[in-house]
C-alpha cells in the first residue's frame, strides 16, 4: 500500500495563496518571511510557537535588523497569513501584537523642468515607458505589465489591468506620447510575425486564461507593450514565451537619467508618479479625479499632495522675506 506524503508547510502556503489569487510577488514575499521565522526559532513548526515568539521575531527584524516599519508589517502579515489561512488556527490574540508604525514620509516631486531634463535623457523604449509614468500616473509594473489590447488610442485613455489591490482602473493616455507609442507598437508587430514564422510568438498569460484561451497567447493583442528580449520557459505550461521588461532595466535607465541631469533630488521611477498627481493638483484638477486616476482606494491616501504643494512648508512666507 502506498504512503501518501503530507505536502510540505511551504508547499500548503503557496497552494493556499494561489487559490486566493495573490499575486507572485506576495506569495514570494510571504514564503521568504515565513522561512526566516521557523529558521529564526531553530526550525520548530510553527505550530509549536505562538504569539511570544512572533513578537520575538518582529523584536529581532526591528531593533537587530533595523528594518523599517513597513517591511516589519509585511512579516506580520505574512506570519497571520500562515496561522489563519494555512494552519487554520484562529489565534485572537495576535491582534493584539503590537504593529509598527510606518512614519508619515512627504513623496519627493520633481519639477515640470525637472521631468522634462529627466525624460530628456530617455530614448526609444525607456522614453516611452518613462512618459507613461508621469503622463498617466502609472505605478512602474502596471507600465511594464501594459498589453497591447489595453492602450486605446481612439479615447485617448490606457485600461490598467489587475492594478494595486487586483483592481481595474482607466487612466489618460497623453497625446505627445500617441505618434512615438504608434511606431514602438509597430515595430512590436513586425518583431511578433516574424516569432511567429519561427514557431514562437507565445506571451505569458496567466494559468487560468491560457486554458480558456489556448491561441490567445499568441495574438497580437495579449503581447506586452514593453516585452523582454528574449523567450523563457513558463514554470507551469512549459512553452517558450515572452514576459515583460524587466522592473531594474527600466529602473536603471530611469535612475542614470537623472544622474546625468544632475538633478540634487533622490528620484526614481516611483517619483514620475508622484510629479504627475502633484502637478494635476497645482494646475486645477479635481482630488477625486486624481484619486481615481492613481487608483488609490481612499482618498485620504492622494490628500499626501496637497501637503507637497504648500509653498514655503504650510502656505506661508517667511518673516525674513517680509524684511
Amino acid at each position: 500500500m502506498d504512503v501518501v506524503k503530507k505536502p510540505m508547510l511551504l508547499e500548503v502556503v503557496r497552494q493556499r495563496m494561489r487559490l486566493r489569487h495573490y499575486s507572485i510577488r506576495t506569495e514570494k514575499s510571504y514564503i521568504h518571511w515565513i522561512r526566516r521565522f521557523v529558521r529564526f526559532h531553530n526550525r520548530r513548526h510553527p505550530k509549536e510557537l505562538g504569539k511570544q515568539e512572533i513578537e520575538a521575531f518582529l523584536t529581532h527584524l526591528a531593533v537587530d535588523r533595523k528594518v523599517s516599519a513597513s517591511t516589519q508589517n509585511q512579516a506580520f502579515n505574512a506570519l497571520l497569513f500562515l496561522y489563519r489561512e494555512v494552519l487554520e488556527l484562529k489565534m485572537p490574540q495576535l491582534d493584539s501584537v503590537r504593529r509598527a508604525k510606518k512614519p508619515k514620509q512627504l513623496p519627493t516631486v520633481l519639477s515640470p523642468d525637472e521631468v522634462r531634463q529627466v525624460l530628456s535623457h530617455l530614448d526609444g523604449k525607456y522614453w516611452i515607458a518613462a512618459n507613461l509614468l508621469y503622463g498617466s500616473g502609472l505605478r512602474l509594473l502596471e507600465c511594464l505589465r501594459l498589453r497591447v489590447q489595453d492602450i486605446d488610442f481612439n479615447l485617448a485613455q490606457i485600461m490598467v489591468r489587475g492594478g494595486k489591490g487586483n483592481k481595474d482602473r482607466c487612466t489618460i493616455l497623453p497625446a505627445s506620447v500617441i505618434d512615438p507609442l504608434q511606431e514602438h507598437l509597430e515595430k512590436l508587430r513586425t518583431i511578433h510575425s516574424q516569432d511567429l514564422e519561427k514557431g514562437l510568438g507565445r506571451v505569458y498569460l496567466p494559468v487560468a486564461l491560457d486554458r480558456k484561451y489556448p491561441n490567445a497567447s499568441k495574438e497580437l493583442c495579449w503581447q506586452f507593450v514593453f516585452p523582454a528580449s528574449r523567450y523563457v520557459a513558463d514554470r507551469d505550461t512549459g512553452h517558450q514565451v515572452r514576459f515583460h521588461l524587466h522592473e531594474k532595466a527600466l529602473q536603471r535607465a530611469i535612475k542614470s537619467a537623472v544622474t546625468q541631469s544632475e538633478i540634487s533630488k533622490r528620484a526614481t521611477a516611483h517619483t514620475l508618479r508622484h510629479s504627475f498627481a502633484t502637478h494635476l493638483l497645482q494646475w486645477g484638477a479635481d482630488i477625486r479625479t486624481i484619486q481615481a486616476l492613481l487608483g488609490h482606494k481612499d482618498v485620504n491616501t492622494t490628500m499626501i499632495y496637497t501637503h507637497v504643494i504648500q509653498k514655503g512648508g504650510m502656505g506661508v512666507r517667511s518673516p525674513l522675506d517680509l524684511l
